[in-house]
C-alpha cells in the first residue's frame, strides 16, 4: 500500500528553514555606508515587489518587464522570446551573494520619463521610511506578509544582510539623518 506524503508541496518546517538559510548571505559582508544601503534597498525592493514565481539563483541573470501596468521578472531575456516580448523590457537583474539585487536598465527604459518618475517616487518613499525610523536597524525589512513566498524570503535575507553590513560600518544604531551627517563629515 502506497503511503501518502503528509506534505506534498514540500513547505514543511525543514524545507522552510533550508530556504531561509539559502536566502541569507553566507559570506563575509563589506561595511556599507548609508548611500550604498539606500541604493541597494531601492534597487532590491523594486525587483522584489515585481511578480515572479521561481526561486532566483545568485549570479544568474533575470529580466524585468512592465506587463499590463505590473512589473514581472522572467527567466527569458529579450532575445529569447519566439514572438513579441510580454511587455516593455526594463532591464537585466542579478541577485548578488549578499542578497541584494543589481538592475542594469535598458537604454530605452532609462530614457522613459514615466519609469524615471516611478523610480523617483519609490526613492522618496524609501527615504521617508528611513527618515521616520528611530534607527537604521529598525528600518531594515524583515517579514513582509503581502509579498509572495520567494520575495518574502529574499526580503528577509536582504534586511539581515544590510543590517550586518551596517554593524560593520557602525551606522546601524544611528538615525538616517545621523548616518547622512557622517557622509558630509567624511567627504
Amino acid at each position: 500500500m502506497k503511503k501518502a506524503k503528509p506534505n506534498p508541496q514540500g513547505k514543511g518546517l525543514a524545507p522552510l528553514l533550508d530556504e531561509i538559510r539559502n536566502s541569507t548571505a553566507s559570506q563575509l559582508l563589506p561595511a556599507k555606508q548609508i548611500h550604498q544601503v539606500t541604493a541597494e534597498l531601492l534597487t532590491s525592493f523594486f525587483i522584489l515587489k515585481s511578480q515572479f514565481s521561481f526561486r532566483p539563483v545568485v549570479g544568474k541573470p533575470y529580466w524585468l518587464y512592465l506587463v499590463d501596468g505590473s512589473f514581472k521578472l522572467f527567466m527569458q531575456g529579450p532575445e529569447d522570446w519566439s514572438s513579441a516580448h510580454p511587455g516593455q523590457y526594463i532591464g537585466e537583474c542579478v541577485l548578488q551573494s549578499d542578497v541584494t539585487w543589481t538592475l542594469k536598465l535598458d537604454e530605452t527604459a532609462a530614457n522613459s520619463p514615466e519609469l524615471i518618475a516611478l523610480i523617483e517616487k519609490e526613492n522618496v518613499q524609501l527615504t521617508q521610511s528611513l527618515a521616520d525610523a528611530e534607527t537604521l536597524d529598525d528600518a531594515m525589512p524583515g517579514y513582509i506578509s503581502q509579498l509572495p513566498y520567494y520575495s518574502r524570503l529574499l526580503t528577509f535575507g536582504l534586511g539581515n544582510s544590510l543590517k550586518r553590513s551596517m554593524i560593520l560600518s557602525g551606522i546601524n544604531q544611528l538615525s538616517y539623518q545621523e548616518a547622512q551627517g557622517l557622509l558630509t563629515h567624511d567627504s
